[in-house]
């Protein structure tokens, strides 16, 4: 047991099974690491790419000349696209175009570009929400496995918290212990397995902060560790401020339902209501004219009221987070009910929507966007060269895990970590007791074929 083991005794079991399974954590999760930061680093460049893709749509020339009414704008977009309007967007730029988007007949949404000076119709796309085209809609869907369900979504967060305590054992596997080689540059001939463990490790080394940035800014959009989250920022008084809410009856459907990109921190907030139920709408240029006059971003769009009782909703969510904003507005009067800046969050809140822009390559322009791409390059290098290492010192007709000391009880350090970081990630906690069962299951058969 561990209590007669002393010294570098203990250190060596302690090293033998975090190497076990860190071993075995990185070849399960190669896969959606892989697939995280292959999407991940296209979806950091959605702009960039949307207006290379759509550029006819998205572009116009500025004659120099005074944008049309969005009434008429949008008058333009359902004579060339007749349905039901739902949401309207201005020019972001001088050099952009309008949105107009529209429920069809099909029951399908598409977003309607109009050029703003002459209020000719550029053409029209489906709707991609937030990621502003179908092909980035698609890429932001496989970077959190939506596609595949809640089950899939769960492994995507049980993911990122391993790939935190990979980052943790890693370091400690690294750890260079009176070694000088190895350590911050690379031995060995290339090609060799000692060049693949030495590049393995110090590019861990060198972008372990990255990783666990992307993975802890990644998690308050998971399913179960982002809704505790959320839960324990507002019980502290340090997400969504209560009080807001107060004034105005509130419908039973969340923000996020409601516009395509909400701040995280208020997604699951209910929408309030219209002080009315019924009466003459407010008049869209009217409504355009109040928001603009709040000092909102430019980018934003303005969802329309759908039924008697709904509001209009204004949100942006720019590259400066600071001027993060979203305002509903009475459907018949048009006075603002609600205006929620970032400023109006609590700290885990502010420190959460700052997380989020940088994760999304959004705060700090290009710069942003090189070092995080960098950053997932590296992720990608890691999980090749541990592969390589792997399949280079596997023995034929065996998976070559590192093995348990001989005789040796479970470390109390390692079940000091496994504890804490199970209770932190709960999904990794889970798969820490699956991994627990089938280790002590393979023990079992292994004694009983010895015996």
């Amino acid at each position: 047991m561990t209590g007669t083991l002393q010294g570098g005794a203990i250190g060596s079991v302690l090293y033998r099974a975090l190497w076990r399974w860190h071993f075995f954590a990185g070849l399960i999760c190669a896969p959606i690491v892989i697939l995280l930061a292959v999407t991940g680093g296209i979806y950091l460049f959605k702009d960039e790419i949307n207006d290379g893709l759509h550029r006819n749509l998205r572009i116009v020339a500025p004659p120099g000349t005074e944008r049309l009414a969005p009434s008429a704008l949008v008058a333009k977009a359902l004579s060339a696209h007749p349905g039901t309007l739902t949401g309207y967007s201005p020019p972001e730029a001088a050099d952009r175009a309008a949105g107009v988007q529209i429920v069809g007949a099909d029951g399908l949404k598409d977003i309607v570009y109009v050029d703003p000076y002459s209020g000719r119709v550029l053409g029209s796309l489906w709707d991609g929400g937030a990621a502003g085209s179908p092909s980035m809609y698609v890429v932001r869907k496989l970077h959190s496995l939506k596609y595949a369900g809640w089950f899939a979504e769960r492994i995507v967060e049980a993911v990122a918290g391993w790939m935190v305590l990979m980052v943790a054992s890693g370091i400690y596997l690294w750890w260079p212990r009176g070694r000088k080689g190895g350590v911050v540059t690379v031995r060995g001939a290339p090609g060799k397995r000692l060049f693949w463990r030495d590049l393995h490790a110090v590019t861990g080394v060198f972008v372990s902060v990255f990783i666990v940035f992307l993975a802890m800014t990644g998690l308050p959009w998971s399913g179960y560790w982002g809704k505790q989250f959320y839960g324990f920022a507002y019980a502290v008084g340090m997400g969504m401020p209560d009080g807001y809410w107060d004034k105005y009856p509130v419908s039973t459907v969340p923000l996020k339902d409601s516009i395509d990109r909400a701040p995280w921190i208020v997604e699951n907030q209910p929408t309030p209501l219209s002080t009315a139920a019924s009466g003459v709408p407010a008049k869209l240029d009217d409504v355009v004219r109040t928001v603009e006059g709040l000092g909102i971003a430019p980018g934003y769009a303005l969802v329309i009221p759908g039924k008697p009782d709904g509001v209009f909703t204004a949100s942006v969510y720019p590259d400066d987070i600071t001027k993060e904003r979203v305002v509903h507005l009475d459907q018949y009067s048009g006075k603002v009910l609600f205006d929620m800046q970032l400023t109006d969050l609590g700290l885990f809140g502010r420190l959460a929507e700052w997380g989020v822009s940088i994760h999304m390559g959004q705060a700090f322009g290009l710069a942003n966007q090189l070092v995080l791409l960098a950053s997932l390059v590296a992720m990608v290098g890691l999980v090749v060269s541990g592969l390589v290492m792997w399949w280079k010192r596997r023995p034929t007709g065996s998976l070559g895990a590192p093995r348990l000391a001989a005789r040796a009880g479970v470390p109390k350090g390692l079940i000091v970590i496994a504890v804490a970081g199970g209770l932190f990630f709960p999904m990794v906690g889970i798969s820490m007791l699956v991994f627990a069962v089938i280790e002590a299951a393979t023990y079992g058969v292994r004694t009983l074929r010895t015996a």
